[in-house]
C-alpha cells in the first residue's frame, strides 16, 4: 500500500506533555512498595540532555540518553531532601526517546518511557546498571 504525503499532513510527533503523561500514567501504575517509596521523586521531561550532562557520561550525541537519575538516592539516604538539597529528579529526554521507538517497532511509546523511567528509579532505590540489567535479563527469561 503506498503512503501519500496527504496521510502525514495530520500527524505530530509526541510534545513534551505527552512524553509527561506517559509517565506519570507509569508513575501511578508502580507496584508497592515502589510506589510510596518514589513518591519524592520529581519527574521532568526535556528535549534533551544538557551537555554537561553528556560531557560527564562521555557521550557524543544527545541521542545516546534518554533518561537520568538526579540526587541522593534511598540507598545513600536521600529519601527526603535537605536543606539546600535539590530533589531527586528523574529526567526523561523526549527527542532520545523518540529516535529509539522510531528505531524498535516491537515496543509502544508508553512501554518505552515505563522502561527508562523504572530504570531511572531503580538509581534512586540504589541499583545499579549491572543490578537492572541482571534483573530484566531474569524477567525476559521467566
Amino acid at each position: 500500500m503506498a503512503v501519500s504525503t496527504d496521510d502525514w499532513g495530520e500527524r505530530y510527533a509526541p510534545s513534551l506533555d505527552d512524553i509527561e503523561a506517559l509517565a506519570s500514567a507509569a508513575l501511578a501504575d508502580l507496584p508497592e512498595p515502589f510506589k510510596s517509596l518514589a513518591a519524592d521523586v520529581t519527574c521532568s521531561v526535556a528535549e534533551f540532555a544538557e551537555d554537561d550532562v553528556l560531557r560527564e557520561f562521555g557521550m557524543e550525541s544527545p541521542f545516546e540518553l534518554m533518561g537520568l537519575f538526579s540526587g541522593v538516592g534511598l540507598a545513600q539516604g536521600g529519601a527526603a531532601p535537605f536543606t539546600g538539597q535539590l530533589p531527586n529528579t528523574v529526567y526523561l529526554y523526549r527527542r532520545a526517546i523518540l529516535d529509539y521507538w522510531a528505531e524498535h517497532d516491537d515496543n509502544t511509546l508508553g512501554e518505552i518511557v515505563t522502561h527508562v523511567l523504572v530504570h531511572e528509579l531503580g538509581h534512586h532505590f540504589g541499583f545499579s546498571d549491572e543490578d537492572m540489567e541482571a534483573i530484566e535479563t531474569q524477567v525476559d527469561t521467566d
